[in-house]
């Protein structure tokens, strides 16, 4: 039998869906219970960067959050878009119009965040990207109903294009997955370099996600000359591409390997031994502060052993958080009666969080706070499970982002 692409989408919307109980288990009254939609990659290629941590670190902010609030009720429902635009976008309606879902987390996913632009305007509810990378969310696709929170593809690029070039790695090869977010990166960061006093020297294109061998990529890229080979994929393709690199040899010597979309998740997958030297940025990392490292405390004991949030995870805590608190300041009718209100008032109110610190939410829905370049610690230089990452610079949070002025948000400049 011949499957329809509606019966398709049917069909995976049926495997993608799960729930997750109320934290709360007092009797709630429905105008006073939050739906919250956590939206990620559960079983694919961006598992590990979202997936199961992404849940126990949204159930966290709920249960923060509810330790002063018990009154206000929380329902999370959790679903996997399979890294399907077609499917996430049938899942999200879906939730808006049987489920009654107030506010879109996570999405992992660039093509799919864009997508989700007009859906959330149309129904005025709310889109807190924690995972998708694109700067456009912040530039032409920008929303009243939406807010951009960990990390982006431009402070991944400068946060580590600028520092490299200025220590002397100034040429440049990308290899670069097939998809709105690699080539959204690779721009960033060719502009980064360049606009530092590097130059690229050559890049490739790889089929995402068919691709498993990067060795012919790879064979290429050190060919090049480049003292900077930038892998721009995630999650397991990432895996695999710094394992080929290590035994061709990339991973020694004056060339630097740089994960432009590197995770503490990918270094505990691959081991010290393969991942020393690794370069790569990040906007949360658990030893940090006595404040992630407070966090991390709380997470653990939901988390198997050895598994540490980053960025993308720790925005799913934070930015929940934030539209909680601001829910409670307008009032929960308000919030579920408009989306373009409450985050209005997330953008007035300062953030405050144990993954980030202080921070402010700009007109244009970017979340400020500072990005940090990593280099990964040998065997030797690690004290314990997950203390992996050595600070080789700190982009300030006024400087991690780009500048309202240089990019193409009208309602910010309006």
């Amino acid at each position: 039998m011949t499957l329809s692409r509606r019966a398709a989408i049917g069909a995976g919307l049926a495997s993608a869906a799960m729930s997750a109980a109320p934290l709360s288990a007092q009797p709630r009254n429905p105008g006073q219970t939050l739906r919250v939609g956590l939206l990620q990659d559960m079983s694919g290629a961006y598992r590990d960067i979202s997936g199961p941590t992404s849940v126990v670190c949204a159930r966290q902010a709920i249960r923060e959050f509810q330790a002063d609030s018990p009154n206000i009720g929380i329902d999370l429902l959790v679903a996997d878009h399979q890294n399907k635009s077609d499917v996430g976008l049938a899942i999200a309606r879906q939730w808006f119009d049987r489920d009654n879902v107030d506010v879109v987390l996570g999405v992992s996913n660039s093509a799919l965040a864009i997508a989700l632009k007009p859906v959330v305007e149309q129904k005025d509810k709310v889109h807190i990207n924690t995972s998708a990378a694109t700067s456009a969310l912040t530039s032409e696709y920008c929303s009243l109903n939406s807010i951009h929170w960990s990390y982006d593809t431009y402070c991944l690029s400068h946060a580590t294009g600028e520092p490299l070039v200025k220590q002397g790695y100034d040429s440049w090869f990308f290899i670069t997955p097939n998809y709105a977010f690699g080539h959204m990166l690779q721009a960033d960061t060719t502009h980064s370099v360049e606009s530092s006093g590097g130059r690229v020297v050559g890049g490739v294109t790889y089929p995402f996600p068919e691709t498993t061998d990067f060795s012919a990529f790879l064979l290429q890229a050190q060919a090049s000359g480049a003292k900077v080979v930038a892998f721009l994929g995630a999650g397991t393709d990432f895996v695999n591409a710094v394992k080929q690199a290590a035994e061709f040899g990339l991973m020694r010597g004056r060339l630097r390997f740089v994960g432009l979309t590197g995770y503490i998740n990918s270094v505990m997958s691959l081991g010290l031994g393969a991942a020393q030297g690794l370069t790569q940025t990040e906007t949360f990392y658990w030893d940090l502060n006595d404040r992630t490292r407070a966090l991390m405390a709380r997470l653990r004991p939901e988390l198997p052993p050895n598994t540490f949030p980053c960025h993308n995870q720790a925005g799913d805590y934070s930015g929940l958080l934030h539209y909680l608190k601001a829910a409670k300041a307008i009032g929960v009718a308000r919030a579920k009666a408009s989306g373009r209100d409450i985050v209005a008032t997330m953008k007035e109110m300062p953030t405050d969080d144990d993954a980030f610190g202080t921070g402010t939410v700009r007109r244009d829905g970017r979340k400020l706070h500072p990005t940090y370049l990593f280099t990964v610690k040998s065997p030797a230089e690690s004290r314990a499970p997950g203390d992996v990452y050595k600070v080789l610079a700190v982009t300030p949070a006024e400087r991690s982002f780009r500048s309202i002025e240089d990019g193409n948000c009208m309602m910010a400049k309006s």
